[in-house]
């Protein structure tokens, strides 16, 4: 196949339709029977979230588009506005699915004493606690708005609840004289525990507030009522050119998207027929973007059962993180990692030697510097304090913290300006870019010279997310490439501009480029008695001359599997285009994170991580880092790995040609559930590691 030869529209999956491909994906785990109950409920959570974020910013820029005209036809071949339509009609089918599936859990859920009780359920006493409850807890911060009379109307906050009330006066003739609405505050549980004789039973907040919300109102009563919850244009675009400026930048695009406009109305089912209207025209939505859900309206309430202590037979058995067993028994990380590099996959091994090695650096007196990029990290971060510390006992900290991680903006303020004032010197991001590596560099003075450490990873600083995301970091002493990740942190810091890297490749400067190298070298070793071989795990597959490689490698012979978390634009098992490429997709208890690349170069097996997909954003608009895996043991384990994903037939779907996911069926006797494999190899290989760094002591007669 010719190298400039162009793929049309038929060659392509559109991007936002496989993004809610993989959310059916995730609700299948929620309606699952196989998955206990508890967890079905956080996968049924996860799917609300994961349509929160993908109105805000996906359907968000395709109505802008439509607004403006715009007639573009995507690489798929739709257009802004045949897009919207394709999503609404799919999303409409993923929300009733959902409700289905969340009322068949929460009546399963009553067979276990638990229950999210209907209004007309509440008993005398229940009701009694509740008009006291919403008198003493929830009234006192309730600002009912009379949307009719103020002007301008005010702006309701996205992803709350709302109650629209239409109030009539005591013997008017006018029905719908008033309309009030009542925001609910996140602040107020959405879940209240109610006195039950037996088990756990609770009432909504939206229920409560209803039912007595017409105390607020002397001289009047409701008419109808209902519940509904907007959802906002998020993709609020920073303007990052002065550095001095960004944190004030960043802090009013914060204001400003909570003024953006409404991209998304979810009502309670069968609303009032006027408040509905009035509704839908306030917010200028048309009839495709409304919601109505039968049953639970944001379904992330649900973490609040989920994350109740007790009812452990409802839940995943427990899967505590294992020591790395390439650290087992290593008190002195440096002395360890002098020895020989590491691999840390989490959240199977456990994350803690990387906070413990930021730890060590910050009260050893050898260390001279430590420093850091930080995308995400956890409210309580322990490595955020260990570089706090750092700085304060004088050594050189250098943290770049990037402001512009989308929807936690505000929490890396405050970690950018906490790490100041302990003396840090922070770099919020590089303009025009998103800094989404991860990169750590120690550098040690030791016996009268300078050596450095690094780990490098496709996950975040984030000690929370790595006991519930796969990810892989790399721990390593290597000269070259401590020299380019020093490099990669003078280019950060110093406006520099780095020729040339001994193992690194960045985005965005030069890493679509060396994967198109890596897959056209991959077609030039490949015959006919030994075809060539790619593979690769990505959260996501979306960048079209990446795309177009692959494409050619499978023309030539090239097997290419791969197994892709989300969305996949590719459409493999197609004849005369991708016959030779398989795409699975792995949904389980831990979120796929992991980015790693295989190529089997002629034999000489070469295998990389990074913390980029395959994705025009990653590969264009943000500083990521591609390294590679060079010691021969950590290659072999990494391959294994591979295998192991790839091999999956329980929680694996394959995607075929037409885009549908298809789930896999385990040959007879021989299920493989990756992450599962994945976790007892890791309980073995640390009990392993563990018998062989035992150590007889014999224990002599003292002297006398």
């Amino acid at each position: 196949m010719a190298k400039n030869r162009t793929f049309g529209p038929e060659c392509f999956i559109n991007r936002e339709l496989s993004w809610l491909e993989f959310d059916h994906r995730v609700l299948e785990e929620g309606l699952s029977q196989d998955v206990p109950l508890l967890e079905r409920l956080k996968f049924l959570a996860i799917v609300s979230s994961n349509l929160d974020e993908f109105f805000m910013i996906r359907v968000a820029g395709l109505m802008r588009q439509r607004s403006a005209g715009m007639r573009r036809r995507g690489p798929a071949g739709m257009t802004a506005a045949q897009q919207l339509s394709a999503i609404s009609q799919r999303a409409h089918r993923l929300v009733a699915d959902q409700a289905v599936g969340i009322r068949r859990a929460l009546t399963r859920l009553r067979e276990h004493g638990v229950a999210i009780l209907e209004p007309e359920e509440w008993s005398p006493e229940q009701r009694r606690f509740l008009q006291t409850y919403f008198a003493e807890e929830i009234q006192p911060v309730l600002t009912p708005l009379a949307m009719q009379e103020l002007d301008p109307r005010p702006v309701l906050p996205g992803l709350e609840l709302n109650v629209a009330l239409s109030l009539v006066a005591d013997g008017a003739q006018n029905p719908n004289e008033g309309l009030i609405v009542v925001s609910a505050p996140r602040q107020l549980r959405r879940l209240i525990t109610v006195p039950a004789g037996a088990g756990l039973q609770f009432a909504r907040l939206e229920d409560v507030i209803v039912a007595f919300a017409e105390s607020m109102f002397p001289g009047a009563r409701i008419r109808a009522a209902v519940v509904f919850r907007l959802t906002r244009d998020a993709d609020v675009d920073i303007q990052d050119d002065d550095a001095g400026d960004l944190l004030h930048a960043v802090e009013e695009a914060l204001v400003a998207r909570r003024r953006r406009a409404a991209v998304r109305l979810e009502i309670s089912a069968r609303p009032d027929t006027w408040l509905l209207k009035w509704i839908v025209q306030w917010l200028k939505l048309r009839t495709e973007d409304v919601y109505e859900i039968n049953g639970l309206l944001d379904a992330t309430a649900l973490w609040e059962i989920v994350n109740r202590e007790g009812f452990d037979p409802l839940r995943n058995p427990d899967w505590p993180p294992q020591p790395p067993r390439d650290l087992i028994g290593e008190d002195d990380l440096f002395a360890a990692l002098r020895d020989r590099d590491a691999l840390l996959f989490h959240p199977y091994e456990s994350f803690d030697p990387v906070v413990r090695l930021v730890e060590q650096a910050a009260d050893d007196p050898g260390v001279m510097a430590v420093k850091v990029t930080l995308y995400r990290t956890s409210g309580d971060s322990p490595i955020v304090k260990a570089l706090q510390r750092a700085a304060e006992n004088g050594k050189q900290v250098v943290a770049l913290v990037e402001l512009k991680a989308r929807f936690d903006e505000a929490r890396n303020v405050q970690w950018a300006r906490r790490l100041e004032d302990a003396g840090c010197h922070v770099i919020y991001g590089i303009a025009g870019f998103k800094t989404h590596s991860k990169a750590l560099l120690i550098v040690r003075r030791e016996s009268g010279r300078i050596r450095r450490y690094v780990h490098l990873a496709t996950g975040n600083y984030n000690d929370r997310t790595a006991r519930l995301y796969s990810d892989i970091g790399l721990l390593t002493a290597d000269r070259d490439m401590a020299a380019d990740v020093a490099a990669f942190f003078n280019l950060l810091t110093g406006y520099s501009e780095t020729v040339g890297w001994s193992k690194l490749t960045i985005a965005p400067t030069g890493l679509r480029r060396r994967f198109i190298e890596l897959i056209e070298r991959e077609i030039h070793s490949s015959s006919p008695e030994r075809p060539g071989l790619i593979m690769a795990k990505v959260n996501s597959l979306q960048d079209h001359q990446i795309i177009a490689a692959l494409y050619r490698a499978a023309a030539a012979g090239v097997r290419v599997r791969l197994n892709v978390r989300g969305i996949c634009c590719l459409r493999p098992g197609v004849k005369g285009l991708s016959e030779t490429i398989e795409v699975t997709s792995i949904v389980d208890r831990f979120l796929e994170h992991a980015r790693i690349f295989y190529f089997n170069n002629g034999g000489r097996d070469e295998v990389y991580l990074s913390s980029a997909d395959w994705m025009e954003r990653n590969l264009d608009r943000r500083l990521e880092l591609l390294f590679p895996v060079t010691d021969p043991r950590l290659q072999r384990r990494l391959i294994d790995w591979l295998h192991v994903f790839l091999a999956d037939n329980v929680k694996a779907r394959r995607l075929n040609a037409d885009g549908v996911y298809q789930r896999l069926a385990a040959a007879d006797d021989e299920p493989l559930r990756a992450q599962e494999k994945l976790y007892a190899d890791a309980v073995a290989a640390a009990e392993a590691a563990r018998q062989s760094t035992v150590r007889f002591r014999p224990l002599q007669r003292p002297d006398p």
